[in-house]
């Protein structure tokens, strides 16, 4: 199924995005669920899955991990079940990210989907992140609050609250309407009957993870060799003293590190092209032969990405699930970054070249593209 959101993106860009909230109402037109209820309880009971059950019951917070083995014991009122990355697990909900992508892929985290019955939800909050958030089936309240300095709490260690606070948005949302909240933006939903949320995420690296991850990097690497020197060691009137210039220096060995184009930009696209959640990586079995791959594609098949697999460019190198793509087919291998579904066509004369094909193979053999049912 093919979502078409109806919006002007470089309005909203300008005037919403990691600015204000904004509610877009009707942004799918005659929306459809890519999913039902007892598919999303069903997800939530695989083991791989990152799901949660949030209650709220006589003025109690309470949380628990999936998998669930069964939800018999569930009261008709105030809970909610959350699924984390169900892009990478559904293919039909994996549709729902490609409207999005007017804004650019490293930015796109997943898709986390909500079942609430009446008066579910996970109480005030805000994110780090931002966030679009679909209605789909039923109806849902939705309360935002001004970006100010809030103290947050933990009714239960799992969840982390904010305060009450004044709305500046307030509204009952229908199947189709889209809610955007910027990071930072208190929040809080609840239902008002049976309801399907469907929450479009973004990711944004502190300079801690990316601190970290460049670190890691090096680290295994083995980056980073060259000893600090000093043949006119400076004169100094303590001893204990590190002058200026030496601590200049110092940071300097640092940075020069981050500041080798090649180096940075190859740990970037690694670092960034790796999911955060599982993927619902399957090989074929038996693995296809290059030339059965040609044989499908000149026959029309099509290769569909796996959902949640993150395939960017940097630097004009393409990365997949923390690996470059070295072929010097750039056309086919740019056709790989940009469609989600390619055909003979996109892929043009590499499917020629054996040693494309084989590289090709390798991705499907790797479950990270397969053949369309």
């Amino acid at each position: 199924m093919d979502y078409h959101l109806d919006l002007n993106w470089p309005d909203f860009i300008a005037r919403y995005w990691q600015k204000r909230p904004v509610v877009l109402k009707r942004g799918f037109k005659n929306f459809i669920d890519p999913i039902s209820p007892d598919e999303l309880a069903g997800l939530a009971m695989e083991n791989e899955v990152d799901s949660r059950l949030v209650s709220h019951q006589g003025g109690k917070w309470q949380v628990s991990h999936g998998p669930f083995q069964s939800y018999d014991h569930l009261g008709e009122n105030n809970w909610s079940l959350l699924v984390q990355a169900v892009n990478n697990w559904h293919e039909p909900s994996s549709a729902l990210m490609r409207p999005f992508r007017a804004l650019p892929d490293w930015r796109i985290d997943d898709l986390m989907i909500s079942f609430s019955v009446p008066g579910g939800g996970v109480g005030p909050h805000l994110d780090q992140y931002d966030v679009f958030i679909i209605q789909g089936v039923g109806r849902r309240r939705w309360r935002v609050g001004e970006k100010v300095a809030m103290k947050q709490h933990c009714p239960h260690p799992d969840l982390l609250q904010v305060e009450p606070f004044d709305a500046i948005i307030d509204e009952e949302m229908e199947p189709g309407d889209i809610l955007y909240i910027p990071p930072g933006f208190p929040h809080e939903g609840y239902s008002l009957e049976n309801a399907l949320n469907y929450s479009v995420g973004f990711r944004a690296p502190s300079g801690r993870e990316l601190i970290s991850g460049f670190a890691d990097y090096v680290l295994q690497r083995e980056l980073g060799g060259l000893r600090y020197t000093d043949p006119d060691v400076p004169e100094r009137q303590h001893p204990a003293d590190i002058l200026p210039q030496e601590v200049d220096k110092l940071r300097g060995m640092m940075l020069d590190i981050v500041n080798q184009p090649e180096t940075f930009n190859s740990w970037l696209g690694e670092f960034i092209t790796q999911s955060r959640h599982e993927l619902d990586v399957a090989p074929p079995e038996p693995p296809y032969q290059p030339d059965e791959i040609y044989d499908a594609l000149q026959q029309g098949d099509k290769l569909v990405r796996l959902g949640g697999l993150r395939v960017l460019r940097v630097a004009g190198e393409v990365y997949v699930n923390g690996e470059k793509l070295d072929s010097p087919h750039r056309p086919a291998v740019e056709a790989l970054a940009s469609h989600i579904k390619l055909d003979a066509g996109k892929l043009g004369d590499a499917l020629e070249d054996p040693s494309f094909l084989a590289t090709l193979a390798a991705l499907v053999n790797s479950g990270y593209w397969f053949f369309e049912d």
